[in-house]
């Protein structure tokens, strides 16, 4: 099961990716958390459309991805789980929950460190919250975290198949917990217990700079608890709070492709 998985990375990360889309954009349509405020259209054009993007972009300059990486790393018994004297499943499982560790402290120096602030914005600009959300990043940042990635990998000796399990799951919980879709209040209690639930991470998008720098998590919900770093509720409540950040609100910069390439390059966007 492991060497299949492994030999048809591309398409079930693929098939994962469109399958997740599909049923989290029918929800939306079906329990809407929120009104919308822009086309969705354009949004759904431009935001699917840097997705693409990224993807050929990573493709191109890192052929093998993080895969090939994990690969070489057990070929030569590199890092931390190609060492330890312990069962293969039980380093899948650690390395999957080590990589969910390493990306949520990844997204807090996004936050934290201007340079990487000014190219996470991108993703932070979106004037409107749905499961398109989940995927807009820009390219420099898609490549930074992919690069810090190799090395966590590196570094933990992470098995081939941790790191299909951690980017199925990565891709497919950032499409959830950004989806806008209304997730009966009980359900939600118990589901954030386990996985970052939509209204657990919506706060993250909130307009008000507190609440901004808070539920980093996009798998795992237990690492913004551990560290101090979890909000409940927004102050102005789902469907009262302002998505975004206050001082870019232009559709040009915030909407279109050409804007959110652009954003971090200019200099009056701080």
């Amino acid at each position: 099961m492991a060497a299949y998985i492994i030999q048809n990375e591309a398409f079930i990360r693929v098939g994962a990716f469109l399958s997740v889309l599909i049923i989290m954009a029918s929800l939306e349509l079906i329990w809407p958390r929120r009104q919308l405020l822009v086309s969705k259209a354009k949004r759904w054009l431009n935001n699917l459309g840097i997705v693409v993007l990224n993807t050929i972009i990573i493709r191109l300059l890192f052929p093998t991805a993080a895969l090939g990486i994990a690969l070489i790393a057990e070929d030569r018994q590199w890092g931390l789980f190609n060492v330890l004297p312990i069962p293969y499943w039980v380093s899948v499982i650690a390395a999957v929950i080590a990589l969910d560790l390493i990306i949520y402290a990844q997204h807090v120096l996004m936050h934290k460190l201007p340079v990487l602030w000014k190219l996470h914005r991108v993703h932070h600009v979106d004037l409107d919250f749905d499961v398109t959300t989940g995927g807009r990043f820009h390219p420099v940042e898609i490549i930074v975290s992919m690069l810090i990635k190799f090395i966590a990998i590196i570094a933990l000796g992470a098995p081939a198949l941790a790191v299909v399990v951690f980017e199925v799951l990565l891709n497919a919980t950032s499409m959830f917990n950004h989806s806008n879709v209304r997730l009966p209040a009980a359900l939600d209690r118990i589901l954030r217990l386990f996985v970052v639930t939509p209204d657990m991470h919506r706060v993250h998008h909130s307009v008000i700079r507190r609440e901004t720098d808070s539920n980093y998590g996009f798998n795992l919900p237990w690492w913004d608890r551990l560290f101090k770093t979890y909000c409940d509720q927004p102050e102005s409540g789902h469907t009262g709070m302002q998505i975004g950040l206050k001082d870019i609100r232009d559709q040009g910069l915030c909407v279109d492709l050409v804007g959110m390439l652009k954003l971090p390059f200019i200099r009056r966007a701080l």
